[in-house]
């Protein structure tokens, strides 16, 4: 009975997603800032990691402290050069040799060393002799990897800021400023030979500053807003992070490199700042990082590279009280000094659901579909829409489900939103098992309780405009059980 296998399929999904979160998430890792006087020691910050399910640290440099604290713990390691250490690395290979004999050997393998960075937005600092020295730098780290027979297990690259693309909205017109292009060439061209990534800092919280509509903050923070279309590929991208992925993505392509891996070296929203800053508040860094946990753990990736998560490290683990500038800069930490969450986004082991985030979304405007299932041959919704077809089952009973009187174009605008998230709208596309009927109030009902469950049955994610509400009665019940009379078998 197609109802039975909607109910049924929805359960599977959900108990899918429950084992995806119990697994490994290698995606994850986090950014490891010194610049404070008042951080935990290495030891303490080692069992906090593996209390959580953040697999990969960056740091900025190579403390040994921390690497020894890392070591047998399984995290993987990216260690840094500083920008001060390019021209040595640079001119002589023996400095480069050194280094690695320094800040790896006595370390690697105990310590998982992963990536080595070379200097830090050093391509947009505007110092042209340095950017002209990154590239041998990092040959030169290479070759003494290779003398050291780890030219295959620990990669060579450098981190580059948003600043590197010319132009990046729509995300298909991305392309690399042309002022270094053959220096951005040469640099793509040893990420190819070594398979070494491509690591970017994409960070929609400055773009949200430089446009703070209540759109624009939507769209950065993963909620439901009116989506951008990119006449280019017909993509309509709901949330700024993969924007800004697909368009460094399709700079890459451009530039005739669609192998190279792209890693997302940083990424975060500020919890606080002052007081003429726009845009920080623990509202909206709990809803950022914990939305972009979400969207990395459903593996639905960017249009652009979908079916994986790109590796990303969430900026940071603590706040730097020391760094200068605007109080912002001091206010990204996940954990405080004394190892609590300064904020919960779900990241302890055990857990690994994204909390309630607040969600106050910008009204969407008239809903385009290129990228959500279609729904053909759209008759009048039922009389009664507010009773979904294919709810889902929750281990803590509750639902989400449609209120009573919406329109059927608030149907869809939920169902593009819903549909566009990455949850698995298969089942109500033309021949699924979820199909009839079909009406777009059913598929709407089917796709927005699935993305509430999907979010770990975080109660933002059934807002939708206010036009649903969480439900602790199993709607499916009365609706299995009519099926199962109506489509009985004659004796």
């Amino acid at each position: 009975m197609t109802t039975i296998r909607c109910a049924s399929a929805l359960v599977l999904a959900s108990f899918l997603h429950s084992l995806l979160l119990a697994k490994s998430e290698p995606f994850i890792g986090i950014n490891y800032g010194q610049v404070a006087d008042n951080l935990p020691p290495p030891s303490a910050t080692a069992k906090l990691l593996q209390s959580t399910s953040i697999e990969k640290v960056r740091l900025y440099g190579a403390d040994p402290a921390i690497i020894k604290a890392l070591a047998n713990t399984g995290i993987g390691i990216v260690i840094g050069t500083a920008n001060g250490d390019v021209p040595a690395l640079a001119a002589d290979p023996n400095f480069a040799g050194n280094w690695i004999n320094s800040n790896v050997l006595p370390y690697y393998p105990a310590s998982k060393i992963i990536l080595i960075t070379v200097g830090n937005e050093v391509m947009t600092s505007g110092d042209q002799n340095l950017m002209t020295q990154i590239l041998p730098a990092m040959k030169n780290l290479q070759n003494a990897l290779n003398g050291a027979s780890l030219g295959g297990k620990i990669k060579v690259s450098t981190v580059h800021s948003m600043a590197v693309l010319k132009q990046s909205e729509p995300p298909s017109s991305g392309s690399f400023d042309p002022s270094f292009a053959d220096l951005m060439k040469g640099l793509l061209e040893f990420n190819k030979d070594t398979g070494s990534p491509f690591a970017i800092n994409p960070y929609p919280y400055f773009a949200y500053r430089s446009d703070p509509s209540p759109d624009t903050l939507a769209f950065c923070l993963f909620q439901p807003n009116s989506g951008r279309f990119d006449s280019g590929t017909n993509i309509k991208y709901m949330n700024m992070f993969d924007a800004q992925v697909d368009a460094v993505r399709a700079a890459l392509n451009a530039m005739g490199f669609p192998d190279i891996e792209i890693v997302v070296a940083e990424t975060g929203w500020p919890y606080k700042g002052d007081s003429n800053e726009v845009g920080p508040s623990i509202e909206n860094a709990k809803a950022y990082n914990g939305n972009l946990i979400s969207h990395l753990r459903s593996m639905v990736g960017t249009p652009l590279m979908p079916g994986k998560s790109v590796d990303t490290y969430l900026f940071a683990l603590y706040d730097e009280d020391l760094k200068p500038g605007p109080g912002s800069e001091r206010a990204f930490g996940l954990f405080k000094p004394d190892l609590t969450m300064t904020y919960d986004v779900g990241l302890s082991k055990g857990t690994q659901s994204t909390p309630s985030v607040p969600i106050t979304p910008a009204a969407p405007k008239t809903p385009a579909t290129p990228k959500t299932p279609a729904t053909p041959a759209t008759p009048k919704a039922p009389a009664t829409p507010a009773t979904p077809k294919t709810p889902s089952p929750s281990n803590n009973g509750t639902w989400c489900v449609p209120k009573s009187g919406v329109s059927d174009a608030q149907f869809q605008a939920n169902l593009d939103y819903a549909c566009g998230q990455g949850i698995d709208c298969g089942p109500i596309q033309s021949g699924g098992d979820c199909f009839e009927p079909n009406t777009v109030a059913s598929h709407a009902a089917y796709a927005m309780n699935l993305f509430y469950q999907n979010s770990a049955r975080n109660p933002g994610a059934c807002d939708f405009l206010q036009t649903a509400t969480l439900t602790s009665k199993n709607p499916s019940k009365a609706i299995i059980l009519a099926f199962t009379l109506l489509e009985a078998p004659e004796e």
